[in-house]
């Protein structure tokens, strides 16, 4: 029996944070943070430098082990049926590592082969994702030979291409010229109908545009969870917000 999937704007939590805390001897790389994102939603993960952000997205994909509570992907914790979330789960880090002597066509492929996809699947999701992600003039090139922007597209394909109802992606525009950041935020918000999104950027014009809620960290801790619009409520503008939130006092 196949497991049923929530309906987009369910209400169904698909990412879970459970009290996750993340220490390095005596540092807290991430201290006690819980959130919840619900089906259909897009939601932006913001922090500065060094926040935690990074971190507890680790957590969230199981990459990383909490040293404290839980972390759960479509209702499976990450830390004991983490082969479950995975497979529900697509996920771009920061800087994703590709092998570069391969072409997009072929490291899609690889993916696809590792994830047990049978040919006539694997032939149209690859063909969908390189459609999704404008990787049409590249397909064949050698992935060393790309662009960091190409790149960075590559990998949002490969974590697109098992159709995962869940996607973590840490800083997917970075290195992409504003053309392409356009046609990334029109591929997230069509993915976003169905799926549930957890972008983590520094490009506050990004929030703006394409998210409805933001969660903010600092110093490893939650500083803020809620709508756009809430965290700018005089109209000072994302940047003043942002720096309210998190700058050092002088």
């Amino acid at each position: 029996m196949t497991e049923k999937k929530p309906t987009p704007h369910s209400g169904v939590p698909m990412i879970e944070a459970i009290g996750l805390s993340k220490f390095y001897g005596i540092f807290a790389a991430v201290k006690s943070v819980s959130f919840t994102v619900n089906q259909g939603e897009l939601v932006a993960f913001l922090g500065p430098n060094g926040a935690g952000k990074s971190t507890t997205m680790k957590l969230l994909t199981g990459y990383l082990a909490p040293s404290e509570g839980t972390a759960k992907i479509a209702g499976h914790d990450m830390g004991s049926d983490r082969l479950a979330g995975s497979a529900r789960l697509g996920y771009l880090p920061e800087n994703g590592p590709l092998y570069p002597d391969m072409t997009p066509h072929s490291l899609l492929s690889f993916f696809a082969d590792a994830r047990g996809m049978k040919s006539s699947y694997k032939r149209d999701r690859i063909d969908a994702v390189i459609e999704l992600c404008a990787l049409e003039s590249v397909v064949h090139k050698p992935i060393g030979k790309l662009s960091k922007g190409f790149r960075q597209r590559v990998g949002m394909a490969q974590a697109l291409l098992h159709e995962p109802d869940v996607i973590i992606m840490d800083e997917p525009t970075a290195g992409l010229d504003p053309n392409q950041i356009a046609e990334v935020r029109n591929a997230l918000r069509k993915i976003a109908v169905e799926k549930t999104i957890l972008l983590s950027t520094h490009i506050l014009q990004e929030v703006q545009a394409m998210a409805s809620r933001v969660i903010l960290v600092n110093e490893g801790r939650l500083v803020y969870d809620g709508p756009v619009a809430g965290l700018d409520p005089q109209g000072r503008g994302l940047e003043a917000a942002f720096h309210s939130l998190t700058a050092a006092p002088v």
